[in-house]
């Protein structure tokens, strides 16, 4: 297995047992994230995104797989995380299509992609299924997430 596969393994072996710091130790220290929900961050709000996922989980599990080489330098794989949202008890199966860039035996970008609605029914139920698409719904789910992130950063200082 190249290093570029071994690498996410290890990336997501560690998000199965909910370790963020072995999570973090695939990334490189200037990494860069994209996901619908939580936007564009950086190593800093990446890292602790990562331990406030692990650290709340409810229920969680994660299965991960179809790693493909693209090149050198990038991968995809598919990673589907299962898990209860504490503040309302649903039960959510998120599909995720992730891509990832290397250098120096590293993930240097890391962006993960999945419907936004898809999560949105699941998460909050009715509104979610009826508004879910509407990108004033998604700029609301998009907004609370960075609001509960700024909150633990600043928690975890």
């Amino acid at each position: 297995m190249n290093s570029n596969k071994e690498l996410i393994n290890n990336f997501y072996s560690a998000f199965q047992q909910l370790d963020f710091q072995g999570m973090s130790s695939c990334y490189d220290e200037n990494i860069v994230f994209f996901d619908p929900v939580f936007g564009l961050l950086s190593a800093r709000e990446v890292n602790s995104m990562w331990e406030m996922v692990c650290t709340t989980a409810v229920d969680f599990s994660l299965t991960y797989g179809n790693i493909l080489e693209l090149d050198d330098a990038y991968c995809t794989c598919d990673w589907v995380s299962t898990y209860t949202l504490p503040e309302n008890n649903r039960r959510v199966v998120n599909k995720v299509r992730a891509n990832m860039r290397f250098s120096e035996g590293k993930i240097i970008e890391h962006s993960d992609a999945f419907s936004v609605h898809q999560w949105s029914k699941q998460a909050m139920g009715l509104s979610g299924e009826l508004l879910g698409w509407n990108s004033f719904f998604q700029r609301h789910i998009k907004n609370r997430a960075k609001k509960k992130l700024t909150e633990f950063l600043i928690l975890n200082k």
